[in-house]
């Protein structure tokens, strides 16, 4: 078993087999070889008898890496052709948005999709200075271009694998709403996309780079000047700028590190990014828990250099490769937990944002920490807790019916100042600078404001533990139901409910969630190891904290036969 204490967590749970270089520099000689890895995505040819080697969608995209010839140009040529096709089914004949990020497979793979969308007719737009794009920008974009339309949509791709480490790859497809594709859209593309694959990606239509770039279909477009000067929009820049507040900034070697310049000197902000390296080893890192590098900034691992700032500034934040995720670092409490600053976020946005609907409700995942139900009770605002996934709340987002929508992974979005959407996929951009904002109103760091809900709503000691599983023992977790599991008292308290199925929208969320007055465990098995993620939370103490996830082990292990 391993457990896996998140982000800024402060109880007292030690971690187990944390690498001994966890949080120090990446040693050189565990740096990616990146002439060797964009060798093996020309050269690598998918095997699709082997289903690791198929394009296949989680909740945010197709990723792998041409090491294991799971992300190869293969992969690319393929998907981008069932992008394709499903645009001409929807009738969708407005412009492509396409960023991507500075892992070393984006530029090969926006190379093939490029190839493959211009030879399709497709108008594309790609960042005028060939540069990085972050994942919200593309979403603004989206949103911006189709506001009042009724024909003629916008839609966009990112090529990113977020925050997962240098030798991998990511291609996401964002329809017309601006946010991730749900499954009804993405099975139809992975189906499509692996056809072509077993058909030795015969129907895939391709254009010379060269060709494609002069043939009308690919455009140069600015996103860097919409999107920054709409931020004041979003978040009260004016406010931070007279307040004085010293910020620093982070990008890990991410997309959004020349949007940073652009939206300081705009807005007249004292900020200073303290790290401008774009390296597509990133050597500058260091490293996460286990030894890898990861672009996670709701790591204290990861996080570590900018943690150790923090005296410098009055608050710091970065985000992680494509920008759509947030670390807070502040003086008073290093990194913040991610659900620590959702609450703190959603206490404050409620409270400072008078346009906003009356009936906008908060977003949360089923993972998420239950300091936020307590939060939006005491704001007498609706919560809706939805399975895992950023989809989920796109709709809701679109309309005003949510002013906020977050998850525990560190990703949110909230509405214009005004009440309508911003963005309808994660914006890590916006949340670093609402932690500034904070700031500047309250004249306290969004630790201390925390510190102020826990006083009066209870603290909360919240892991998530990773259990080996077979994937007969996955396939019956994703199915189990309350009865089969059948807990009635759980760490001493009765259970208040116990569900399969998400309360806010009645959706399947592939797992089990159990409830008490003073705790609760979810259990989700993962989608890529042979592990299922046991999420708990208790307003007690560490101990009840512990005591849930043995319970919740034992209980599992029953209907798993073992």
């Amino acid at each position: 078993m391993l457990l896996r204490n998140l982000c800024g967590q402060d109880e007292d749970i030690s971690v187990a087999d944390v690498h001994p270089e966890a949080g120090k520099l990446v040693s050189p000689d565990a740096l990616t070889n990146v002439p060797r890895l964009v060798t093996a995505y020309f050269a690598g040819k998918p095997d699709v008898a082997d289903p690791a080697q198929r394009v296949a969608f989680g909740t945010s995209g197709h990723r792998g890496t041409s090491f294991k010839n799971t992300f190869n140009e293969g992969h690319i040529l393929a998907t981008t052709q069932a992008i394709c096709d499903y645009r001409k089914e929807k009738g969708l004949t407005g412009p492509l948005f396409i960023g991507i990020d500075t892992h070393a497979l984006a530029e090969p793979a926006l190379v093939s999709a490029v190839e493959v969308f211009a030879a399709n007719g497709v108008d594309i737009m790609i960042d005028k200075d060939g540069g990085y794009t972050p994942t919200p920008v593309i979403s603004h974009a989206i949103l911006t271009y189709n506001k009042g339309r009724t024909s003629g949509l916008a839609d966009g791709v990112v090529v990113t694998p977020s925050h997962n480490p240098p030798e991998d790859g990511g291609y996401k497809y964002n329809p017309p709403h601006g946010g991730p594709a749900d499954t009804d859209v993405t099975g139809v593309v992975e189906k499509r996309a692996n056809a072509y694959l077993a058909d030795g990606l015969r129907g895939v239509a391709r254009m010379d780079y060269a060709k494609a770039k002069k043939s009308g279909n690919v455009h140069a477009y600015d996103f860097t000047t919409p999107y920054v000067a709409d931020l004041g929009n979003v978040v009260d820049l004016d406010l931070v700028k007279s307040a004085g507040i010293n910020i620093g900034i982070d990008p890990l070697g991410g997309a959004a590190v020349h949007y940073w310049h652009p939206i300081i000197e705009r807005y007249g902000l004292k900020a200073t990014v303290v790290n401008e390296a774009i390296d597509p080893t990133f050597r500058f890192m260091t490293v996460d828990w286990d030894g890898k590098i990861r672009m996670d900034c709701s790591s204290p691992y990861a996080m570590a250099s900018l943690i150790a700032m923090r005296d410098r500034f009055d608050v710091a934040f970065a985000n992680d490769t494509d920008a759509d995720r947030h670390g807070i670092v502040t003086r008073t409490g290093g990194l913040m937990n991610p659900n620590h600053y959702l609450a703190t976020a959603i206490s404050y946005l409620f409270a400072h944002r008078p346009n906003w609907g009356k009936d906008a409700a908060i977003g949360k995942t089923v993972v998420s920490s239950s300091i936020i139900d307590r939060v939006a009770e005491k704001l007498g605002r609706k919560l809706v807790e939805t399975p895992v996934g950023f989809k989920w709340f796109v709709d809701g987002l679109v309309s005003g019916g949510f002013g906020f929508g977050g998850e525990e992974s560190a990703g949110a979005s909230f509405l214009r100042r005004d009440g309508t959407v911003w963005t309808t996929d994660k914006d890590g951009v916006i949340l670093g600078l609402l932690a500034a904002e904070i700031m500047a109103k309250t004249g306290r760091d969004p630790s201390q404001l925390f510190g102020d809900l826990t006083a009066e709503l209870g603290v909360p000691h919240y892991a998530r533990i990773d259990v080996a599983a077979t994937t007969p023992q996955k396939n019956i977790l994703k199915s189990v139901t309350p009865e089969q599991l059948g807990i009635r008292d759980l760490a001493g308290d009765p259970v208040r409910s116990t569900l399969s199925k998400a309360p806010g929208n009645g959706q399947p969320f592939g797992g089990i969630k159990v409830e008490t007055d003073f705790g609760w465990f979810a259990a989700r098995p993962s989608g890529t190891e042979d592990v299922y993620k046991i999420y708990a939370e208790s307003f007690r103490s560490t101990e009840h904290l512990r005591r849930i996830q043995d319970e919740a082990q034992a209980g599992l292990k029953k209907v798993f036969g073992a």
